[in-house]
Parts: structure tokens; sequence; C-alpha cells
């Protein structure tokens, strides 16, 4: 099968168009024709060499896709050979083939595109799992999304609006912040002309912030924390380590966590994945929530892929297709 590998670790030009064996199946896992494959900034850390897969997991990149179930193994059930899949992976995305646990699989959404659907399965288990799942936002609370523009960006606004929350969003330009807009975002912050912390407090603060950046945004984020505020980090373009000042994190009375999705083992995930099929999958099936898509690229320009997410000018998700 044809597959994007890593002999080695750098710029975009280690990523290997290659032939590679077709995936080895186990009992509990279903194996998948790929239609697409989600582009993620893990998949640029990995291509960096800072972010390896979990042992034992696939060394070809890509974490979501999207395809049709070619085999299914002995122990799997409610699965069958022709089924129209979306998955959320540990690894080996970026292939024309691809072993998936069944637990991790997602039907698509009958009226929904089968390259379209590989958008899904990252976006909204991260959003679903961090700000639901962890942080517990509640009806009439204020998120803030920092990022609105990218993937997980704009599936934050809509699963925050579509339960009941306010949504405020930074981004870098006036255009992204039209686009955050139009899907639902009330507060609009040009993170290059004005203060987050400022028009978050002048708002009452952040109930629960989604927070991409990391250690440059930290102090900050505690600034513009409610009372029993949430700072959910999910990211690391910022920067690894900072200080913190816990007096401020006290007179809040807030709480930080700290989480990604790779990591976690097989049964964690499933149950991530079954609750976004129960709450999540009727959005999407109505059209109430749906999936920003802002390039498709075959799969041999994955790097073309990588410098678009790197660049940081999309809006949504750039997809790779087979």
């Amino acid at each position: 099968m044809r597959a994007i590998t890593l002999p080695s670790f750098g710029d975009e030009s280690v990523l290997t168009p290659s032939d590679e064996p077709t995936p080895t199946m186990t009992d509990d896992e279903v194996l998948v024709d790929v239609a697409a494959a989600g582009v993620n900034r893990a998949d640029l850390m990995q291509r960096q060499g800072l972010y390896p897969p979990p042992k034992g997991e696939s060394e070809i990149p890509g974490l979501e896709i999207s395809g049709t179930i070619a085999a299914v193994g002995a122990d799997v059930t409610g699965w069958s050979v022709g089924d129209r899949v979306c998955a959320l992976l540990a690894g080996g995305g970026y292939a024309e083939q691809v072993a998936v646990p069944a637990g991790q699989l997602l039907p698509v959404p009958a009226d929904l595109d089968l390259v379209e659907a590989a958008a899904l399965p990252e976006v909204v288990c991260t959003v679903w799992s961090n700000i639901f799942m962890s942080a517990q936002l509640q009806p009439g609370e204020l998120l803030l999304v920092h990022g609105g523009s990218s993937g997980i960006g704009t599936m934050a606004i809509q699963l925050g609006k579509a339960f009941g929350a306010r949504v405020a969003v930074t981004a870098g330009s006036a255009e992204k912040l039209e686009r955050c807009k139009e899907l639902g975002a009330e507060i609009l912050i040009n993170y290059r002309e004005q203060d987050f912390v400022e028009v978050i407090n002048e708002a009452g603060g952040a109930n629960v912030i989604l927070d991409v950046i990391g250690a440059k945004y930290l102090a900050r984020n505690i600034d513009a924390l409610a009372l029993d505020g949430r700072l959910d980090i999910i990211g690391m373009q910022g920067g690894v380590k900072a200080e913190l000042d816990i007096s401020k994190l006290m007179a809040r009375r807030g709480a930080i966590m700290a989480m990604g999705l790779r990591a976690r083992d097989r049964a964690n995930k499933a149950a991530v994945v079954a609750d976004v099929r129960r709450h999540v999958w009727p959005l999407i099936e109505s059209g109430a929530v749906h999936p920003i898509i802002d390039q498709l690229l075959p799969l041999e320009r994955a790097g073309d892929a990588h410098r678009a997410l790197a660049d940081s000018q999309h809006v949504g998700k750039v997809l790779l297709t087979t």
C-alpha cells in the first residue's frame, strides 16, 4: 500500500511516499480502506521528532481517517465489510489502509461525504473529552477558545454554542474572526491588536478556557479565569515551561488540567468515542454541527499540508486524500 513515512526527522521534506505492507489486524480490530486522513499539529510534532507514537502503534503519521471497512476481526461485532466509517487513531492514518480498534470507529453520517468525515474524529473527540467530559462546561457559561479558526477551534465554537454556552475566541486576523462569528462566536478578539485578558474580564471572566498555546499564555489565562474557572491546556505551541502564581489561581478557586488524546489507552479512547457518538453525532447527523475544511490535498502532498498548518493561514481542517 502507499503510505507517507518518516525515515528521519526534520522539515516537510522528510515526509516520504513509500510502499508499505498491509497492516496486520488483530481480532478486535477492523481493516479500513482509507479515503482521507486529517492533518493535525501533532503530526507536525511527530515529524520533528517531538511526539513519538505510543509503544506498539504505527510509526506512520496520522491520527484520524475516514474510509470503508475492508475486513473485520474475529471478535468484532456491530461492524461489517463495506461500512462507511471514520476513526480515531494513535497513528497510521497517512496510508491507503489502516488497522483500527473497533472501539475507535464512528459511522459516517448518512448525508456527509466520506472524505469530509475525516475532519471529524480527532477534533470532535478532543473537544468533547476536554471541554465537556473534563472541564464540565455548562449552559450559560463563557468558553474562551484560543485559535478559534483552527480545526479544534471551529469545532469547539460549534459544540459550545450547541450546548448553550457563550463562546469567545482569539484569532490573528479580521477574516478569521469573521469566520468564527459565522460559526457562533460572540466575543471576537484579535490577539495581535487586543489584550484577551482585558476583553474577557470585561465579560465577567471565562468559566472554561481551551488553550493550545501552553507556557506563553499560562499566567494570562489564569488572569482571565472567572471564579471556579477551569483552564484546559491541550497544546504547547507557546512552549512547555512557565512560572505559575499559585496565589492567583487560589484566588479564583481555579483548576488547571492538561491532557492529550493520543497516549490514552484503547479502553479510554473507546469510552470517549462512545460518548461522542451518544452526544455529538446526533448534532452532526442533523447538520447543526459540521466539519470545516480548508484544503484537500493528495496523500503525496503531505509536505504541503504540513506547511499549510505551520503557516496558520487555514480556517478549519486540512485533509489528505488517497
